[in-house]
C-alpha cells in the first residue's frame, strides 16, 4: 500500500503535491490544513485521514480531532500535528507528526517517526516537500519527497494614496 503523508499545508494545495501523490491509496494530513477545500482536493486522490493543527483551531478545528489512529494495510499509525499532543499505543508502528515545518524519518525502536514538512507557503522553511509511505506486509518504509521551491504567497496590490502637501 502506497501513502501520501502531507503536513502544514495552510490552505493551499500545491499542484506538485497532487503530482506527487498519484497512485497513492490513502493520505495522511498531519494538521494545519488551512481549509475544507483542502481535504476536498485531496479526498479525490484517495481517502484521508487528518488532524487538526494549531492554525486549524481558529477554524473549529475544521471537525478534524487533535489525535487520531488508523490501522494502514494491516499497520497502526498515530496521527498528530505537535508532539505533545501524542499518546500513540505501545503497537503503534509508525508515528506521524507535523508542525515544525522540517521533514524527518527515522526509526526509534520498532517505531517510524515520519514528519512529511511542510506543503504550503506559509512558514519559514525553504522547500514544500511531503512524504511517502509504504507498507508491503510488515515491510514499513518512507521516502522523504521535495516538491521545490516553497512558492512565494500572492499578495493583493495595495491601492496607493497620493500625497499631498498643504
Amino acid at each position: 500500500m502506497l501513502i501520501g503523508v502531507v503536513s502544514d499545508t495552510h490552505g493551499y494545495v500545491d499542484p506538485r503535491l497532487l503530482i506527487a501523490f498519484v497512485g497513492v491509496q490513502a493520505i495522511v494530513h498531519a494538521g494545519d490544513v488551512g481549509g475544507a477545500h483542502v481535504l476536498e482536493e485531496l479526498g479525490r486522490i484517495a481517502p484521508v485521514y487528518a488532524v487538526h493543527g494549531n492554525n486549524d483551531v481558529p477554524l473549529g478545528g475544521l471537525g478534524l480531532p487533535v489525535r487520531f489512529d488508523v490501522a494502514l494495510d494491516g499497520v497502526d499509525v498515530h496521527i498528530v500535528h505537535e508532539l505533545p499532543d501524542a499518546q500513540p499505543f505501545a503497537y503503534t508502528r509508525v508515528f506521524v507528526f507535523g508542525h515544525s515545518h522540517r521533514q524527518l524519518v527515522e526509526w526509534r525502536g520498532d517505531v517510524l517517526y515520519l514528519n512529511p514538512g511542510a506543503a504550503g507557503r506559509v512558514g519559514f522553511h525553504r522547500l514544500q516537500t511531503c512524504a511517502l509511505l509504504r507498507v508491503e506486509g510488515t515491510r514499513i518504509t518512507a521516502k522523504a519527497i521535495e516538491l521545490g521551491a516553497r512558492e512565494k504567497l500572492q499578495r493583493p496590490a495595495r491601492a496607493v494614496m497620493p500625497v499631498t502637501q498643504a
